[in-house]
């Protein structure tokens, strides 16, 4: 029930203008990552998490979903909900905590979601999304719908309870979700070897009774293969999936963190040459489906959308004090409301 996906990716459903597309989607994240850390580090976000070498496992597996799938996203799955239409300008805006910040400016920085995209915030609370997948897909199941979920995670969540109660409630009740493991090697400071004395992650699905597989985290169409056929297999009713995605963080877990004290440069260098967007520039250069001309207007394009939504998003005031009290009551008690009417 486990299998390794290590051979060439399966690309006979995906056109050259899907190709197109993920790679597009790929640089547009890597460049949306860049400048979101600039802003940070210049004060103008107070926190955020690149998935600089992720990108790959992240647009490769969203994109072989339907739109009316359901996705629990971590950290790094912004770009997900950027594929599926969340508006940049929000999603900057989230990281600014604005008035045009759809949770209203009570999530941390990076907590995304967008309801029209079925994109559930998230907790930093590691592993607490992927017990919600599976209660949703639970509900899907009893309803009769043909959608599933999708539990994003690190490797760091295989170790928490909730990881565990989750696969072990999908396995028995056979329900329609797909457990997304983007191993990147790092739980902040604690590498894979410290996590597991499990062969993989992709393993731990058989004590549960459902397949896992082992795929090549850094190449988008083996990720959208792998995804694709687990998707195919879910919606068929045969229970529950678990992919490992095997990847690399290359960059910091997030702009509170300096990996340097826990890792060399030379290991992040030796995963720099697998890095997942130049991987598949080369695909498409290799196949005549892309230009040095094409390349350039693409980054023009991409780092002038990033700009004109940053200024966008920063001519958005902060949330009216009011909203403070909305989505607590009902109806606001009597103290609340004289709190409120004083404007504080």
């Amino acid at each position: 029930m486990l299998e390794t996906l290590n051979k060439p990716a399966v690309t006979k459903s995906l056109e050259k203008s899907d190709l197109i597309r993920l790679y597009t989607e790929m640089l547009r994240l890597r460049l949306l990552d860049q400048r979101m850390l600039t802003l940070q580090r210049q004060g103008r976000v107070g926190f955020y998490g690149t998935a600089t070498g992720e990108e790959a496992a992240v647009i490769g597996s969203a994109y072989a979903l339907d739109s009316d799938d359901w996705i629990f996203p971590a950290l790094r799955q912004g770009g997900a909900a950027l594929m599926r239409g969340y508006p940049l300008v929000e999603y900057i805006s989230q990281c600014m905590g604005n008035s045009r910040d759809g949770t209203k400016g009570r999530q941390m920085p990076s907590h995304y979601c967008y309801r029209p995209a079925n994109f559930v915030s998230w907790s930093s609370c590691i592993a607490t999304q992927i017990p919600h997948a599976v209660g949703a897909a639970w509900a899907m199941k009893i309803q009769g719908h043909k959608n599933l979920a999708v539990a994003y995670m690190g490797d760091g969540a295989t170790s928490e309870g909730d990881f565990h109660v989750a696969m072990n409630f999908a396995g028995v009740f056979k329900v329609p979700v797909i457990f997304f493991c983007q191993n990147n090697q790092w739980s902040i400071s604690v590498n894979i070897k410290q996590q597991t004395a499990s062969e993989s992650i992709a393993i731990k699905a058989i004590a549960y009774g459902f397949h896992g597989s082992v795929v090549d985290g850094n190449d988008v169409l083996a990720v959208y293969s792998a995804m694709n056929n687990a998707v195919q297999q879910v919606r068929n009713g045969s229970g529950p999936v678990l992919i490992e995605a095997v990847t690399y963080r290359m960059g910091a877990h997030s702009s509170s963190d300096d990996p340097r004290m826990y890792r060399s440069d030379e290991e992040v260098e030796e995963w720099r040459k697998r890095d997942p967007v130049n991987r598949m520039l080369k695909n498409l250069e290799g196949q005549g489906y892309w230009s040095p001309q094409e390349q350039t207007d693409l980054e023009e394009k991409l780092n002038q959308e990033i700009l004109d939504a940053v200024a966008e998003a920063e001519k958005t005031g902060p949330p009216p004090v009011e909203s403070l009290f909305d989505d607590v009551f009902s109806e606001l008690l009597p103290h609340l409301k004289e709190q409120r009417d004083s404007k504080l």
